[in-house]
């Protein structure tokens, strides 16, 4: 699906689809009033507009107590996606759902944190994590140390990408606690992971956190790359890819000193 065709279905045919998938879950969902004003509020707006709409209209159209809101939309999740894919060809029809979860639940953690989990193993919650790590932060720091070990590629996934200081569309943040060493815990298991799609998280991690912590960052790779691991070329190279097109010499000298190590 093209951006332009995506953007659209955040619209009535998506108002719609989740009207039906509701409805054996909920009765009394007000289906038509739900989908008209949908329709009528995203005709304007960009795709993030579209999908905080849809997440209010879900607010008024569903339960007011939270926890029984959530129980209705647990359900229509569908499938764990099985892929390397990304949130664009998988499960974007829960954009809404997320962003639901990260704008209604921060009173409720645990429950929040178990609809995280369940999204984004089908979808994605790297945006909906963002502002428990600031109203939660002990919490979620610790939930995602849990999660960076998990079975589930997605989830272990979401712990890079969900902390990234410079996440694409999403509000910059600041390194955990202040410290980029909290985000280098988090990153530690992650580094050498089974999976290509964690690890190019990973070094997208590291590609932000240099730009404002280029010495902890160059540090920390070095000591990686001495351990070893086939991937340490391919991830150095990744995640110092500004510096080395900018020439830095440090960059630059960590990359040839490792280059011969066995690429992803």
């Amino acid at each position: 699906m093209s951006a332009a065709a995506l953007k659209l279905y955040f619209g009535r045919e998506l108002a719609d689809r989740l009207s039906r998938l509701i409805r054996p879950h909920f009765p009394e969902f007000p289906a038509e009033v739900f989908i008209d004003s949908v329709t009528e509020q995203v005709g304007s707006l960009e795709l993030k507009g579209r999908v905080a709409v849809i997440a209010d209209e879900l607010r008024k159209a569903l339960p007011a107590d939270y926890p029984v809101a959530l129980n209705i939309l647990l359900p229509i999740l569908g499938p764990e996606n099985e892929t390397e894919e990304g949130m664009f060809n998988n499960g974007y029809f829960l954009m809404p759902i997320a962003y639901f979860v990260e704008k209604y639940g921060l009173s409720h953690f645990e429950l929040s944190m178990h609809a995280m989990y369940e999204i984004t193993k089908r979808h994605t919650s790297e945006y909906a994590i963002r502002p428990y790590l600031e109203l939660h932060l002990e919490d979620t720091f610790e939930r995602l140390s849990h999660w960076s070990r998990d079975a589930n590629l997605h989830v272990r996934r979401l712990v890079s990408e969900g902390t990234r200081p410079r996440l694409p569309w999403a509000r910059r943040i600041h390194a955990i606690h202040g410290d980029p060493a909290n985000n280098l815990v988090l990153l530690e298991p992650l580094w050498n992971d089974p999976s290509f799609y964690v690890r190019k998280s990973v070094a997208n991690h590291l590609n932000d956190l240099k730009k404002d912590y280029k010495g902890i960052t160059l540090e920390w790779l070095h000591e990686h790359c001495d351990r070893g691991g086939k991937h340490s070329s391919w991830m150095v190279r990744h995640s110092l890819r500004s510096l080395i097109k900018s020439e830095d010499h440090e960059a630059i000298a960590l990359l040839e000193k490792h280059r011969g190590q066995s690429d992803s």
